[in-house]
């Protein structure tokens, strides 16, 4: 069966999708975003709500979600009921995202999108881990706050964070996270990014084991034009060796819904052949 499945986040588009190949607005230097601006993008927690009705081991995930869309408080509430409903199957991967008409929409500077995933994440997981919650900020204030159900999950809902390592976001992986996607410059050699992330958490006095990092595997194709597998293979062990917990591969889908098992399962067999050893 499925490990996992994993679902990005975009309320609403702009019209200025060049962002998304652009580093100083958030994006991945030569990216191209994959739909335009009408394309058709489910609600994340809303669509693994779904699927956590029709499946039993997959884990559910987003990947991203732009945490900072939504209010503290609701999200903790949404977040929990889905860990509850999916018997302690979800991941939440969050981020900034690229696209500042998303934040204008909302009502929120993008500016602030940094701060703005912090201080949810925060409140996120004041709430699931306490039975009465006070919280004061600039932003929201509360005293003895109650909010039932908790996380299935005995240590909450785990944290995945995504982005580039600058500055900001290692203090985020640090104070936050159990995982991370990588974006941007660093997701070229997860390898070392995982290696920054463990000098953080040691200075952090957090220990590194258990961090999940998950690493985009690029496509090699052969004379013909179809998947080279083994040279695609190839980098997987050396990744797994440095620590590297999950992989992603982008390629096409027949729209053929019984066609899709045949295209897949190459992909698959070849990972578990060039993983074997790790894995056994």
């Amino acid at each position: 069966g499925l490990d996992r499945l994993v679902f990005a986040d975009h309320v609403v588009f702009g019209e200025n999708l060049e962002a998304y190949g652009d580093p100083k607005a958030g994006g991945m230097q030569g990216g191209k975003q994959p739909t335009g601006p009408d394309g058709h993008w489910l609600e994340p927690l809303t669509l693994l709500s779904v699927l956590a009705g029709i499946t039993s081991h997959t884990r559910l995930m987003t990947g991203i979600l732009l945490a900072g869309l939504r209010t503290p408080a609701t999200l903790a509430k949404t977040a929990a009921t889905l860990d509850v409903l999916s018997e302690g199957r979800l991941d939440l991967g969050v981020g900034v995202g690229w696209q500042r008409e998303e934040y204008e929409a909302n009502g929120i500077p993008h500016a602030r999108r940094g701060d703005r995933l912090d201080h949810t994440l925060e409140i996120c997981q004041l709430l699931w881990r306490e039975n009465v919650a006070a919280h004061q900020s600039p932003d929201v204030n509360f005293e003895r706050i109650h909010m039932q159900p908790k996380p299935l999950q005995p240590c909450g809902i785990p944290i995945w964070i995504g982005g580039s390592l600058h500055p900001a976001a290692l203090r985020r992986i640090v104070r936050f996270g159990t995982g991370w996607i990588p974006w941007g410059p660093d997701a070229a050699d997860p390898a070392a990014g995982l290696q920054k992330i463990r000098s953080a958490l040691a200075a952090g006095g957090r220990s590194s084991e258990g961090f999940a990092v998950t690493a985009p595997l690029a496509v090699k194709k052969n004379a013909s034009g179809d998947i080279d597998i083994i040279a695609t293979m190839a980098s997987v062990p050396a990744m797994l060796e440095a620590g590297i917990t999950d992989f992603r591969i982008r390629f096409p889908l027949p729209a053929e819904q019984t066609a899709v098992e045949d295209a897949i399962t190459p992909v698959v067999e070849g990972f578990r052949n060039a993983s074997g050893e790790f894995l056994n």
